[in-house]
């Protein structure tokens, strides 16, 4: 039994007064669509342990043929059939995937292009993207957010547009946006060191989920991981202080989060 199966990507289209085809296509925009496949297909932690995904172009305007494990295919499936049922919102994906959608949806206007995704599972779900439709996430659902994350600072600087890189428990890898006044001025190197990083960015307000690309620096925090008591409960003094008008805590907070009737 053949344990594989593929995804199409199909862009149709003109270039100047040429009908679009693979000897017209450029390998920065193949490129370009091969950039967003891990994300369709793999937007968490997964792509250490993903299968092969093995790729061909054929003619039919563009075909992106992109063959992988059929298990994967069938997900993938079933997440197009799931945009379909959402009115074609991304809201509910994972941001990795969204962006991916987000980038044929901007080809697809920029270009006048028409892209058609599908796979080869029989009755597959097809998701047709073109100028007209508006496959992109919901602004209202994110909202500016101011984080804590603690981890080890690996790298800092950068000669044109600076960042930390922070490697956390929770969040992996965090690469986060800087101004170079920040970093030139703290007190000793960070490298290779625990701290604390403040910083804001766009958080979902319904899931909870941190676009991790909007991440700005405002204060690297020395950071002691060691449990104290006395600090916590002090903290929660200081709390109790902003919430004393608040009858319901947790109905406050349901209701802020969306959740609430």
């Amino acid at each position: 039994m053949d344990k594989t199966g593929h995804i199409e990507i199909i862009v149709r289209g003109r270039k100047g007064n040429l009908p679009l085809t693979p000897e017209l296509y450029d390998i920065r925009e193949v490129m370009e669509v091969l950039q967003q496949v891990e994300a369709l297909l793999y937007p968490g932690s997964k792509k250490k342990d993903r299968p092969i995904i093995s790729y061909g172009i054929e003619e039919s305007s563009v075909k992106h043929v992109l063959k992988t494990a059929l298990q994967v295919v069938i997900g993938f499936n079933a997440l197009l059939g799931e945009i379909q049922a959402h009115g074609n919102s991304l809201d509910f994906l994972e941001l990795p995937t969204a962006r991916a959608f987000e980038f044929f949806q901007n080809t697809a206007r920029k270009n006048n292009f028409e892209i058609e995704v599908k796979t080869s599972i029989d009755k597959s779900s097809v998701l047709i993207i073109d100028p007209k439709t508006k496959f992109i996430r919901s602004e209202e659902v994110w909202v500016d957010a101011e984080f804590y994350f603690y981890g080890t600072i690996v790298d800092a600087g950068g000669k044109g547009k600076a960042n930390v890189h922070l490697d956390t428990k929770d969040y992996g890898l965090l690469t986060i946006a800087s101004e170079k006044e920040l970093l030139s001025n703290h007190h000793s190197n960070p490298l290779y060191k625990s701290y604390g990083v403040r910083a804001i960015g766009k958080q979902n307000m319904r899931t909870g989920e941190v676009d991790k690309e909007t991440l700005r620096l405002l204060e690297i925090v020395n950071y002691n991981p060691a449990y104290d008591e006395s600090y916590i409960q002090s903290l929660i003094q200081k709390a109790k202080k902003s919430w004393s008008d608040v009858p319901d805590a947790d109905e406050w907070l349901e209701n802020i989060r969306g959740y609430g009737d």
